[in-house]
C-alpha cells in the first residue's frame, strides 16, 4: 500500500504543476495587471511596492515571472493579497479550517441519510417508501443548491426563528454550540445533492447484493434480516458506492462557493467569490492550487478505502 500511495502522489505532480501554470496564465491575461492593482493602494509606500514587484518578478519576461512564482510556491509563498496586503497563505489559512468544518459536516450528513434512505428503500423495492425517496431524490438533484439554501433560511431562520440565517458565529462571539447552530443550515444545503444521488446508488447496490448467493446462504442459515443487511449486503454494496462518492467529493469545493456566499460562511468558497469580485488574483491562484491538492488527496483516500472495504483488493 505504501508503494501505491507514493506512486499516486508522484503521479499527481504533473496535474498540480498544470493547475499552477494555468492559474498563473489566467492572472497574466486578466484585466488590470498586478502592478496596477498594487499601485492603486495609496497607503503603500514606494519601498513596499518595489519589494512586492521584486518578489513577484513584475517587469521581467513572463517565463521568468512564472519561474519566480513556481519557486515561491514550492517554498510555501503564494504571494501577497492585493486587497488585504497580507501573505496569501495566511489569508487562505484563516478560511481553510472553516471550509473543512463545513465539508466534514456536509459529508457526514450526506453519508448518514444516504445510507439510511438507500437501505430502507432496498428492503421493499417499489414500495411506498421507495417511491417517496425516488421522488425526493429527483427533486433534490434538479434543485439549485443556492435556492435550497435560501428556502431553508426563510423557513427555519425567518419564519420559525429556530436557527440563525447566516455567518459562523453570533454577534457575541459564541462557543461550540453557537457554531454548531450556525452550521446546521449550510451543512444540510451542501449535502442535499449528495443525499439525493447517493441514496439511489446505495439502493441499487444493496438490491444487487441481496440477490447474491452469500446473502441467500445467510438467510438459509437463519441469520436475522437486520444482520443480513448490515453484515453482508450493505458492506458489499459500499464498494461501488465509494467510487461514486469519491467522484462527488470534489464537487463540495465548488458547492462551497455558492453555499458559503449564501450563508456568509467565512470559508474558502466565500474567499474565492470575494476575491473574484475585487480581482485579487494571488488569492484566486492560491485557492485554485489548494483545491487541486484537496481533490488529489480525496481521490487517494477513496482508493485506499477500497482495501478496507474489500480485502480482495491488492495494491501494487
Amino acid at each position: 500500500m505504501l508503494r501505491f500511495t507514493v506512486r499516486r502522489l508522484l503521479g499527481a505532480i504533473p496535474l498540480l504543476l498544470g493547475v499552477s501554470v494555468l492559474s498563473f496564465v489566467f492572472m497574466q491575461l486578466a484585466p488590470g495587471g498586478p502592478d496596477a492593482l498594487y499601485a492603486r493602494n495609496k497607503r503603500m509606500s514606494q519601498e513596499q511596492l518595489d519589494q512586492i514587484r521584486e518578489n513577484m518578478g513584475i517587469g521581467r519576461p513572463v517565463h521568468e515571472q512564472l519561474a519566480v512564482w513556481l519557486g515561491n510556491l514550492l517554498q510555501g509563498d503564494l504571494g501577497t493579497s492585493y486587497t488585504q496586503y497580507r501573505p496569501v497563505a495566511d489569508v487562505i489559512w484563516d478560511a481553510f479550517p472553516n471550509t473543512v468544518l463545513l465539508m466534514t459536516a456536509g459529508l457526514a450528513i450526506a453519508l448518514v441519510f444516504a445510507l439510511l434512505f438507500g437501505t430502507l428503500a432496498a428492503r421493499k423495492p417499489y414500495g411506498p417508501f421507495d417511491n417517496l425517496t425516488s421522488f425526493v431524490s429527483y427533486f433534490g438533484l434538479a434543485m439549485p443548491v443556492f435556492w435550497f439554501g435560501l428556502m431553508l433560511q426563510i423557513l427555519f431562520a425567518v419564519k420559525l426563528t429556530w436557527l440563525p440565517s447566516a455567518n459562523m458565529r453570533g454577534v457575541d462571539g459564541g462557543g461550540v454550540l453557537d457554531v454548531a447552530r450556525h452550521l446546521v443550515l449550510p451543512a444540510f444545503t451542501i449535502a442535499i445533492g449528495s443525499i439525493a444521488g447517493w441514496s439511489r446508488y446505495v439502493r441499487s447496490s444493496t438490491l444487487e447484493a441481496l440477490n447474491q448467493d452469500y446473502v441467500r446462504t445467510a438467510r438459509a442459515k437463519g441469520v436475522r434480516e437486520g444482520a443480513v443487511m448490515t453484515r453482508h449486503a450493505l458492506k458489499n454494496a459500499l464498494i461501488p458506492f465509494v467510487t461514486v462518492a469519491s467522484i462527488d467529493i470534489p464537487l463540495y469545493l465548488t458547492g462551497a462557493v455558492l453555499v458559503e456566499t449564501v450563508f456568509s460562511w467565512p470559508g474558502m468558497g466565500r474567499l474565492f467569490f470575494d476575491s473574484l469580485q475585487v480581482r485579487d488574483y494571488p488569492v484566486l491562484m492560491g485557492t485554485l492550487v489548494l483545491g487541486a491538492v484537496l481533490i488529489v488527496l480525496g481521490n487517494l483516500i477513496a482508493d485506499l478505502a477500497y482495501g478496507l472495504l474489500d480485502p480482495r483488493i491488492k495494491y501494487r
